[in-house]
């Protein structure tokens, strides 16, 4: 039995020491690996730190290019108003501002009436007042739809800030509230038959009826109650326009006869 215990150690020479596992520990010592953009050479940090830079700004200049397009107007925007917006439209155009606006002090209808042709020859509808259709559309309504709240409302607002007090187009956007706001007229004039059978409506006429908001009772304001109208051109519909347009350009280069 003893012979066995001491087996182990009769192998060993009497200054041999025992032998432990190999280790696989990584040396303390060893640095993190970089990651992210300390990672990248020198060249590319600099790029990268240069790309951020760019976005940055633009980010800061478009925040306040928004800011001041939105904010009352001050100093900045009336030294600064053509850079303003030039950088806002068209893609940017923001239709709300910051703080409390001016309460509406006017009451503004807009209204339509058509050139019908039919059987019976050519004649003038009424005016359709669509602010008030669309007024008793929204009243009582607990869900009216965007349309009927908005989108005569912004078609008109949208000519009025395109056109001068004479109803002339001011820059590229002016030809294009005028087609939507004929476009509108179609629709609602169909709506209302306004046609009636076998007529055609050719063309359409807008109008504004503007009147004064009357003060509150306790007010010594005086206001004038006479509405003040706005009235637009006549304006071919679609289908009428480009016919008249192709029968100009028939009769500039001689062409005879017409379209059967």
């Amino acid at each position: 039995m003893d012979a066995y215990d001491a087996g182990s150690a009769a192998c060993r020479g009497p200054e041999e020491e025992p032998r432990d596992a190999p280790s696989s520990a990584v040396p303390a010592s060893a640095p993190p690996a970089r990651t992210g953009v300390a990672a990248l050479s020198l060249r590319y940090q600099i790029g990268a730190a240069l790309a951020l830079a760019v976005v940055a700004i633009t980010v800061c200049v478009h925040t306040g290019m928004v800011f001041l397009h939105v904010a009352p107007p001050n100093t900045v925007t009336k030294q600064h108003g053509k850079a303003i917006d030039d950088w806002i439209y068209p893609e940017f155009e923001q239709n709300w501002k910051l703080f409390a606006p001016n309460p509406l002090q006017q009451n503004i209808s807009v209204q339509v009436r058509a050139e019908v042709v039919g059987g019976d020859g050519t004649r003038t509808t009424g005016w359709y007042d669509l602010s008030a259709q669309d007024g008793r559309a929204i009243d009582g309504n607990l869900l009216p739809s965007h349309t009927e709240q908005n989108e005569l409302r912004r078609a008109w607002d949208f000519f009025v800030a395109t056109h001068d007090a004479q109803n002339r187009p001011v820059g590229l956007r002016g030809a294009l509230s005028e087609t939507y706001l004929r476009r509108i007229a179609e629709l609602r004039l169909d709506r209302e038959d306004a046609a009636g059978a076998g007529g055609v409506v050719e063309r359409v006429q807008f109008r504004s009826r503007t009147t004064n908001v009357p003060p509150p009772k306790w007010s010594d304001e005086r206001v004038s109650d006479k509405p003040s109208y706005r009235v637009l051109p006549w304006w071919w519909v679609d289908n009428k326009e480009e016919s008249a347009d192709a029968a100009g350009a028939a009769s500039a280069h001689g062409v005879q006869g017409g379209a059967r």
